[in-house]
């Protein structure tokens, strides 16, 4: 299961769109009545297998698409900072500032500081229509990998469904009942008027 713990439990006013209406998450039976901590570590995961799935596609049969990514790599290590790289999968694809109070404005953000981009970074050199055309190709071909793969392991999901149900009644349930005990505790309960 992925890592969730009450403590580090935040409100979300932004809506995951990595995660709102994801059919994996459908398909694993998390759609609802989970932390969204919980859904975005395994749509985040299997997001990765994903990727990797493509990745090595792509380097077997896509040269065009694989050149231009390469290139695309080669601009991005330009740039000093990169906030948002080598998180945890729990973390990857969230947001990484707290939503800003009008009250309390914020010097500079992270999100901020990882769009900063080189001042010299070189343009790639322009295509050719033919070449246009054959990387539009190129990347349908990914896409539709990209696709087979995501159907493949919504498959293999559902065929786990009970198992992942399993392990939320193990070690998410346990853990949200705690985090409503606590707050019930330190809630004050307001006296009803007519009690002396």
């Amino acid at each position: 299961m992925p890592r969730w713990h009450p403590a580090a439990h935040r409100g979300r006013t932004r809506i995951c769109r990595r995660c709102i209406g994801s059919p994996i998450l459908t398909a694993a039976g998390l759609a609802t009545d989970v932390p969204h901590q919980v859904q975005h570590g395994l749509a985040t995961r299997m997001k990765a297998i994903v990727d990797n799935t493509v990745a090595v596609y792509t380097e077997r049969n896509l040269p065009l698409l694989l050149a231009e990514l390469r290139d695309a790599d080669a601009r991005e290590a330009g740039r000093a900072y990169r906030p948002g790289e080598g998180l945890d999968p729990e973390f990857d694809g969230l947001q990484l500032d707290p939503d800003p109070d009008p009250e309390q404005p914020y010097l500079f953000t992270l999100a901020e500081l990882g769009e900063v981009q080189p001042r010299f970074a070189v343009p790639p050199p322009p295509l050719s229509e033919e070449a246009k055309e054959a990387l539009r190709t190129e990347i349908a071909l990914a896409d539709q990998c990209a696709n087979e793969t995501g159907r493949r392991i919504c498959e293999l999901l559902i065929a786990h469904r009970r198992t992942i149900h399993d392990g939320i009644e193990r070690y998410v349930e346990p853990q949200v009942t705690a985090l409503l005990d606590d707050l019930a505790l330190e809630l004050d309960s307001p006296r009803s008027p007519w009690e002396h």
